[in-house]
Parts: C-alpha cells; sequence; structure tokens
C-alpha cells in the first residue's frame, strides 16, 4: 500500500493524478484554518443527523456512523438499501458548494454527509455509482474534523492508494474512477475526534 503525498503546505496548485482507469485530484488546504472551523462547528449543529440503518440476514444493522442528504433535486437517492429524500440546502452547505464548484467545473445539486463519530465509525469498501449518478460520475468530497485515512482499491488489479484526509481538505474523483475503484474509511484503534464528509454529486 503507497502513502501519497502530493502536495506540501505550500503548493496549493491543483494537480490531477491520473491512474489506471481514473483521475483524481487532492488539496488538503483547500479550506483555511478559520473556514474549516467554522464550517465544522455549523455542520455539527445545524445538520438534520440520522442514523440509518440497513437489513442485513434478517435484521436491522445501524450504520456505523451518522448521514443526512440534501439538495435541490426532488429524485430520491437510494444506496445500501434505503432510500433518501433530500432536505433543502442551509446556508453552509450553500457556500461550500459555491466554492468548489468553480474547481470542479460541475454544477452539484445534491450532497451526503456523513458524519464518523469516533474511530468506530466507518464506511465499508464501496463504488459511488449508482445508476442516478449517470456515466463516468465526479464526486468531490470535502472533509472537516479529525483527519481520517481514505483507502482506493481497484476492482481487478487490487492495488490501493491510500491518503489522509485532512481538515479542509477536498477530494475530486473524476473518469472512469468509481466503476473502477472502491473506497472506504477503515475503523481505527486510535482515539480520533469527530469526523465530517461531504461528496458532493449530481443527481440525474
Amino acid at each position: 500500500m503507497s502513502q501519497l503525498d502530493l502536495f506540501s503546505q505550500a503548493d496549493k496548485q491543483p494537480q490531477w493524478i491520473s491512474i489506471n482507469n481514473g483521475e483524481y485530484l487532492y488539496l488538503p488546504n483547500f479550506f483555511n484554518i478559520e473556514e474549516a472551523n467554522r464550517h465544522f462547528k455549523a455542520l455539527m449543529n445545524d445538520i438534520e443527523w440520522k442514523q440509518e440503518s440497513m437489513n442485513m440476514y434478517g435484521r436491522n444493522i445501524p450504520f456505523p456512523r451518522l448521514t443526512a442528504w440534501y439538495g435541490d433535486n426532488d429524485k430520491p437517492y437510494s444506496f445500501s438499501g434505503i432510500t433518501l429524500a433530500p432536505l433543502k440546502w442551509n446556508e453552509t452547505l450553500l457556500k461550500i458548494k459555491q466554492k468548489i464548484q468553480h474547481l470542479a467545473e460541475t454544477s452539484f445539486n445534491s450532497v451526503l454527509l456523513n458524519r464518523y463519530r469516533n474511530g468506530n465509525d466507518s464506511i465499508s469498501w464501496h463504488t459511488d455509482a449508482e445508476k442516478e449518478l449517470g456515466t463516468n460520475p465526479l464526486i468531490a468530497s470535502v472533509n472537516f474534523g479529525a483527519t481520517r485515512k481514505f483507502q482506493l482499491r481497484h476492482r481487478e488489479s487490487k492495488e490501493k492508494i491510500e491518503l489522509e484526509l485532512s481538515h479542509g481538505s477536498l477530494l475530486i474523483m473524476a473518469g472512469e474512477l468509481q466503476h473502477y475503484w472502491q473506497h472506504q474509511v477503515p475503523k481505527t484503534k486510535k482515539v480520533v475526534n469527530e469526523r465530517i464528509n461531504l461528496t458532493f454529486r449530481v443527481i440525474k
């Protein structure tokens, strides 16, 4: 497993990284510390967080994280056996969306939020390739709070890439990546504070 240190603290120039069957852009300091702290506090307090669950082997299993779904599209979004209807954008989400849209050259209409309360909260291997996202979806992932490992794994070659997604960072995944690479945020035994992740996307 490789650890890619793509940018120094001083280097903030966007640089797309080409990989087999996809590409991504990682900016660890996209939001400065003041912005990141302000957004994190607002998201903790103002988002309508829910404890969703999925049916597995006849039992309702709670997701190991809290979630929320916001957007301007009236189409529901389905994943992991659940279907979410979007809540209306709030001021904080619109500010975050506006800042990333110019760089991503995409007008996002929805965002999925995940709140990792501690090291036991996680998300297992998956892709963001649901039919609602269209062909070769562009996903913009924003992170506030504790730094957590983000892992990519190629479905055929099993190649792995690992990134440390830090407070105020932005990761954009594009091209064929969602069809060929799975990703996860694994559990950790380290004592970590809360983390909020937002994945902006376009629902067709």
